[in-house]
């Protein structure tokens, strides 16, 4: 099969073509030429007034939720969301039912997502049961095929389990992922702490609860010498911190889910339980500090944070409703929309190069020869998204009827295109 890709903006800053307008044909599943004017009678053919193509992106936290709860995500629903939303390998969190925490386990993932066109990545748990006590086997995992370990969104409240699995993965390069958030602080919160959990009569979840385990979290990668990866940074002291964490050397990367760079908590004012997401939006001085810290690459790493949750887990009343919002399908479109300080450069580079880097995993190339992984996508298109947007199977979004700009037209992996 021949994909012709017509006149697009390439975007690749390894390769010499980077920002020519250029055609390019895919012949089964290789890039065979660059060039201007490529004549292919019998190849499907993609244009757009501004299509421009990037190495295929990946996202770096979703909650796919199968095993164990496929009427909420299954992986071929998964797949259909993440390349709907730019997305040729997913990263899949370990938070399932069972967790994925033996070789058998992430067998299983890897197995069942062999046909699909988007890469499904298991990252295994880094203690068993995600119960934060007794480290899981890791390094079969890894041998298997696991790219990371972490407990997901279940922060490792022992420090000593911590440093120890940091201690010992680090032998074996592969990187541990945590959830800054001291639970005894944030235990029963709704939402940000702050004026409007005031107004609304919710109990609030202070900064300082993310606060004080990214420092801990951080001292405990300094004392480790090992790398730590902070997942859904989203308070603007946990940005100062890794902040000067990195000033110090220290091997540090964080990441933040592109719903917080995109709301403020003043959202949550009409109950809307899709805006529950953990962490909680937090305020605009906040949301301020995290495109701040993108732009200085204090914050290497943007994902969707995709955790999705059936109805009967959203439509009720807002105390008792899941955390949780589905992102494959938006996070490039929210990110770009959030603020003209994030120039498309560090998007990308959010987007494709920092999560392979974070994850040792080689970056797609757009050169002749080259497997071809590919995003296309027209990054000023204004449009709206809406419910026949959405892939996933749930549909816990509050984005449903907003305008945004940015869309993704497809993604190229695996020998398919796919169209969005």
């Amino acid at each position: 099969m021949k994909v012709l890709f017509k006149n697009a903006t390439i975007c690749d800053p390894a390769s010499p073509e980077h920002g020519k307008r250029l055609d390019v044909l895919i012949e089964d599943g290789t890039i065979r030429q660059l060039g201007e004017l490529i004549q292919a009678d019998d190849a499907q053919v993609v244009s757009s007034d501004n299509l421009h193509l990037s190495p295929g992106w990946l996202d770096m936290q979703a909650h796919l939720r199968d095993p164990g709860e496929e009427q909420k995500e299954t992986l071929e629903s998964a797949a259909a969301a993440a390349a709907a939303g730019g997305f040729t390998s997913v990263l899949a969190m370990p938070d399932t039912h069972p967790c994925i925490q033996t070789k058998a386990d992430v067998d299983y993932v890897l197995r069942r997502s062999a046909h699909l066109p988007v890469e499904i990545i298991p990252a295994g748990a880094l203690t068993v049961g995600l119960e934060g006590k007794e480290m899981a086997e890791t390094y079969d995992m890894h041998l298997a095929g696991a790219k990371a370990f972490t407990d997901g969104l279940k922060p490792i409240a022992h420090a000593g389990v911590l440093v120890r699995s940091l201690l010992y993965t680090k032998n074996f390069g592969a990187p541990v992922l945590t959830h800054a958030d001291e639970r005894s602080i944030s235990a029963d919160g709704k939402m940000h702490e702050g004026p409007t959990s005031t107004m609304l009569g919710l109990k609030g979840i202070p900064s300082l609860a993310e606060d004080l385990m990214t420092a801990r979290n951080i001292e405990l990668a300094e004392y480790a010498d090992a790398p730590i990866h902070l997942l859904a940074v989203s308070s603007a002291k946990s940005v100062a911190l890794i902040r000067e964490a990195k000033k110090r050397g220290l091997q540090v990367t964080a990441s933040v889910n592109a719903a917080h760079l995109f709301f403020n908590d003043t959202a949550l004012r009409g109950f809307d339980s899709n805006f529950k997401i953990n962490p909680p939006i937090r305020s605009e001085e906040d949301r301020l500090a995290l495109i701040d810290g993108l732009v200085d690459k204090t914050i290497d790493v943007i994902s969707s944070g995709h955790a999705p949750e059936d109805a009967e887990s959203k439509v009720v009343e807002f105390d008792i409703a899941a955390f949780g919002m589905i992102g494959l399908e938006t996070a490039f479109a929210i990110a770009r929309s959030a603020s003209p300080a994030l120039p498309l450069a560090i998007l990308l580079n959010a987007f494709c190069d920092a999560p392979r880097r974070i994850l040792g995993i080689d970056v797609p190339k757009i050169a002749v020869g080259e497997k071809a992984t590919l995003t296309a996508f027209d990054p000023d298109l204004h449009w709206t998204f809406t419910a026949k947007d959405i892939r996933s199977k749930s549909k816990n979004t509050p984005l449903t009827g907003m305008a945004l700009t940015g869309k993704v037209l497809g993604i190229y992996a695996r020998g398919l295109w796919v169209m969005a």
